[in-house]
């Protein structure tokens, strides 16, 4: 039986799982309650004794650094709320269905996101969304599903091919931003759940959210795992309808999910793997080179000037017009480290510093 083939039924309640963790963490600040609706007793958290555990850090009207909007509370539950659907394999429109490593998903992507928690929780090394930008003429998704279809149809008429509600967020509607944040917040909660320790995301925005976008992402994937917000030139000539700025540029913003994820590094090509060598055997393995000498003079640096010994010749050399690129404490460590080629034989006037890639 397939992966897909498996992913269905009721996904877990997430807050009953944060509960659990919390408790895991602090047992003494479990207390019991009744659930009105249910009569049913179960664990919950005493957060006046969890506000004792964390010295009450962030009570009542403090000030403190936060981010937030109309609607947030709900984003939030919706992230958690359980749902029971299922994801429905359609073998007869598939290629390779035995073989394939990929799947094609058609359908709400917060509810997609659900159900694939299930199967894949911490399994995804890569993720990239280019969600709807709120540019006051494309659509976002509607996630107040209260009204029924007639209500909806009488407001706007607006359906995804796969039946979905799309609604429209142009300026004059009073919660522009918070609308857009509501609806990218719980799919990025639940996108961080399926990435992998060392996994990362990458997110294409324009200017209208970059700054929201940003603050959210920092809350849910934390400041320190910011990686880059990458400039993506989406056109290369103005535009000649623009009323005061041509935007010619978007953005790409990088997350990574832990600190795990320490490297980022394109495999060299061919052509790239050409430039490199190692004449000295160093046992680093093959190196470039760059030149040691710096394009300013000796008396533009006077600090950078100073004698250096040909290790093979032991000759002394000094530059005769200009200064090195490294103080003289770099260059020992360098000399330490065997990072200066001077040729085979000692012949090069000047050393060179070795580039050894990781």
């Amino acid at each position: 039986m397939s992966d897909i083939e498996k992913i269905h039924g009721i996904t877990p309640d997430l807050t009953r799982e944060n509960v659990d963790r919390l408790l895991a963490l602090f047992p003494d600040v479990a207390t019991e309650i009744t659930d009105p609706k249910t009569g049913r007793t179960e664990r919950a958290v005493d957060f006046d004794a969890l506000k004792e555990r964390l010295g009450d850090v962030a009570e009542g009207n403090r000030e403190r650094y936060q981010f937030t909007w109309p609607g947030k509370r709900e984003a939030k539950r919706l992230a958690r709320e359980p749902i029971a659907k299922t994801l429905r394999p359609i073998k007869e429109r598939s290629k390779d269905w035995d073989t394939t490593q990929n799947l094609y998903i058609e359908g709400d992507n917060l509810d997609a996101l659900k159900l694939l928690r299930e199967n894949y929780a911490g399994k995804v090394k890569l993720i990239y969304i280019d969600p709807p930008y709120n540019t006051g003429h494309d659509f976002v998704y509607d996630d107040d599903f209260s009204q029924t279809q007639d209500e909806f149809n009488a407001e706007s008429g607006e359906y995804n091919e796969e039946g979905g509600r799309l609604v429209a967020n142009p300026e004059s509607n009073g919660r522009f931003h918070s609308d857009w944040c509501s609806m990218i917040y719980p799919r990025l909660l639940l996108a961080r759940d399926l990435l992998t320790q060392d996994g990362a995301i990458f997110i294409s925005i324009d200017d209208n959210e970059i700054q929201n976008l940003r603050k959210i992402c920092d809350e849910i994937f934390g400041a320190n795992n910011f990686l880059a917000q990458i400039t993506w030139e989406k056109r290369y000539t103005r535009s000649n309808n623009a009323k005061l700025f041509a935007s010619l540029t978007d953005w790409v913003l990088a997350y990574r999910k832990s600190p795990n994820l320490s490297l980022l590094r394109e495999s060299r090509s061919e052509k790239t793997n050409s430039i490199y060598s190692n004449p000295d055997k160093d046992p680093r393995g093959p190196w470039t080179s760059v030149s040691y000498v710096n394009p300013a003079t000796k008396t533009q640096r006077p600090n950078l000037a100073y004698p250096l010994i040909n290790p093979i010749t032991g000759k002394t050399v000094i530059h005769p017009t200009n200064a090195w690129k490294y103080e003289h404490s770099t260059y020992e460590k360098h000399v330490a480290e065997n990072r200066l080629y001077w040729g085979q034989k000692g012949e090069n006037s000047y050393p060179r510093l070795k580039k050894i890639p990781f």
